[in-house]
This record gives structure tokens, C-alpha cells and sequence, in this order.
């Protein structure tokens, strides 16, 4: 893994338009980018219709194309390339369920071993328009969570890419998976952390 220091220096030379620095800063990352979308990607039977390569590809283009981004340092760019690659996979699982007609969902395990697959469209496009709700009564604790669980960042990482306290974090957190349990109408056993 890279310097936290040398990353952040790098998307700021990024920012002012140095090629090389965009340059140096994808073989710095790749490897990163790969750890969350294998994140997303975990335990996914083969055939599935999304590769992990495809995902960190199309996350990464999005990134860069983000020429008026302020990044802040390392943890603030990855929080961002989780949350492009939480969309990528619900747009995706959007389109692939487009045709479908009725049917009820199954329980949705909220979990670390979430991931996409075509037959887990249905979970992967509930649990984002709960945490959409969730965003409308604490922006604050769906960020924890989407930084917790989608981008797998730490406690700490957590609290510095949203300026506070690992505490706060740590409460944002439980309050989080408690409610998105609620919402989803989970058994309280179906939340784990991280």
C-alpha cells in the first residue's frame, strides 16, 4: 500500500492538471481500488455478468473525469471511489431487473459477504433505496455506512474522511445497521459488522 502522504499529493498535483502525476497515481491505487470492488465482488458464483476488473475500470474513469473534485487526501478519494462503485453495481442490478414483474423479496442479510451477482439484483437495489432513505433522516449515518460497509474503511479512516470522532463513528454506526434492520424488517441477527 502506498503512502497516505504521497497519494494525496498526487491528486492534488492531479487536480492542477499534471499527467504524470494521474499516472502515478493509477498504479498507486489500482491495487486499492481492487480490495473494494473484490469487496463488492466476494463469494460470487461464476458467470456472474460484472467482473471485478470491470468494475475498479469504469469506477477509476469515473474518478478521473471528476476534474472540479477537492480532494481532500487518500481516505476522502477511496470513500468517493466506493461510493461511485455502490452505483455502478445498483445501476446495474436497476437494468438487470428492469423486466421483471412482481415476485416479493427474500430477507436481505446485511453483511460484509454482500455482493452482486444477478440473482442478488433485488437485494442490492432495496438495501440502496433504504440507505436513501436512511440519507434523508442522517446523511451522517448512511455515509458510515456506505464507508463502513461498501467501502470498508476503518473506524478511524471513517472518522477522518467525515471529520469527526472515531466515537461518534463507532454510535453513527449502530445506529445505522439498526435502522436500516428496521426498514428492511431484519431479524436483529441479520446485521454484523465489519
Amino acid at each position: 500500500m502506498a503512502p497516505k502522504d504521497e497519494i494525496t499529493t498526487l491528486l492534488h498535483r492531479f487536480q492542477e492538471g499534471d499527467e504524470d502525476a494521474q499516472s502515478q497515481l493509477v498504479k498507486m491505487v489500482q491495487h486499492e481500488l481492487r480490495v473494494i470492488a473484490a469487496r463488492y465482488m466476494r463469494r460470487e458464483k461464476q458467470g456472474h455478468t460484472l467482473q471485478t476488473t470491470a468494475l475498479v475500470n469504469e469506477a477509476y474513469m469515473k474518478l478521473v473525469q471528476m476534474k472540479g473534485a477537492n480532494w481532500k487526501d487518500r481516505a476522502h478519494f477511496f470513500a468517493v471511489a466506493a461510493q461511485i462503485m455502490r452505483r455502478i453495481l445498483v445501476d446495474h442490478a436497476r437494468k438487470r431487473i428492469a423486466g421483471k414483474r412482481g415476485g416479493g423479496f427474500d430477507l436481505l442479510p446485511l453483511d460484509e459477504g454482500l455482493v452482486f451477482s444477478p440473482q442478488r439484483s433485488d437485494e442490492l437495489v432495496r438495501l440502496d433505496e433504504a440507505m436513501t432513505r436512511l440519507a434523508e433522516h442522517d446523511v451522517r449515518a448512511c455515509k458510515v455506512i456506505e464507508l463502513r460497509f461498501f467501502g470498508g474503511l476503518s473506524i478511524e479512516e471513517t472518522a477522518e474522511v467525515l471529520n469527526c470522532s472515531p466515537r461518534t463513528v463507532k454510535r453513527e454506526w449502530t445506529f445505522a445497521r439498526a435502522w436500516l434492520r428496521e426498514e428492511l424488517g431484519l431479524p436483529p441477527e441479520s446485521v454484523t459488522g465489519v
